[in-house]
């Protein structure tokens, strides 16, 4: 039985093409959502284990904005990126190069691990007007409120690349550890945006190229935090937090929001680190209010 998609009316009168582009060697997917003619354009990025998909209910309450969302490179649809190592710097490389080739002069938003490419390709000179970070990493993984279900996370993906691949693979990949980490996450109440929660974890998390990659990533994930980037990120920035985030607390991102020169934050009561799942319009009205009302819906 297909879990109902919620957003799926607004995401449905939204255009939308699947596209491909070269970089860095490889060719990365990537969607172009919302009319060509918009005003403004958004880079999006997703976190770690997702693609494009995650950002999809954020995109559905953004009608009047062209928003382009790729699937980072190792997962989704798109390619590793041959013969390079999947970490912070190459992810922020591919950003730099990717959003340049699509659409320059776009504003990048990042969610979660996205958050610190983004936060990365930024403070390492990549030119934009405005910066968003959704569920920002806003503190080190290892000592959030659940440090310790991060350190066996450290375990589960050190043992799934060192187990011979077979068994290494159906580790990772496993349904049952996917829908513990899905409900470990989860915070609405609501019954049917929780199924559609745990199937979109189900159908879209083990959607990674290979373990080497997803490793990689994992660790490029709980080793930065966008703190080390914040103070070289001049463009105006906003931070959208969760006030019940298990992986950056909310006393953190209150924290990181002074380490920028100019950012402004956004917290969303009763919810944790899935903000694109649970309250998508919430945080689609702080990005329009953000980025100028040429961004407001005009239906």
């Amino acid at each position: 039985m297909t879990t109902p998609n919620p957003y799926a009316p607004l995401l449905e009168e939204i255009p939308v093409e699947r596209r491909e582009v070269g970089v860095l060697g490889g060719d990365t997917a990537y969607w172009v959502y919302g009319p060509a003619d918009a005003a403004v354009t958004i880079v999006a990025v997703h976190g770690f284990r997702g693609e494009h998909h995650g950002l999809e209910p954020v995109v559905a309450h953004l009608p009047a904005v062209r928003v382009i969302s790729p699937d980072l490179p190792g997962f989704g649809e798109t390619a590793p990126v041959p013969r390079r190592r999947h970490d912070l710097g190459l992810y922020a490389e591919w950003l730099r190069e990717f959003a340049t080739a699509v659409a320059p002069g776009a504003v990048i938003l990042g969610h979660s691990f996205g958050s610190i490419v983004v936060a990365a390709a930024v403070a390492g000179g990549f030119e934009t007007p405005q910066v968003i970070l959704v569920n920002p990493i806003g503190a080190p993984a290892l000592e959030g409120p659940r440090g310790v279900l991060t350190r066996l996370a450290v375990f589960y993906y050190w043992a799934g690349a060192r187990l011979p691949k077979r068994l290494g693979d159906a580790l990772l990949r496993n349904g049952l550890i996917v829908r513990v980490m899905s409900v470990s996450m989860a915070k609405t109440k609501d019954p049917g945006i929780r199924r559609f929660v745990h199937d979109q974890h189900d159908t879209y998390f083990s959607r990674f190229a290979d373990r080497d990659v997803l490793h990689d990533a994992f660790l490029a994930s709980v080793s930065n935090d966008v703190r080390a980037f914040a103070p070289r990120i001049a463009q105006p920035t906003l931070l959208v937090a969760a006030q019940r985030d298990d992986i950056t607390p909310i006393e953190a991102e209150r924290r990181l929001a002074t380490m920028f020169p100019d950012a402004q934050l956004v917290e969303i009561p009763d919810v944790g680190h899935l903000i694109h799942y649970e309250t998508p319009a919430a945080a689609a009205g702080a990005i329009t209010r953000f980025v100028g009302p040429s961004a407001a819906d005009t239906r």
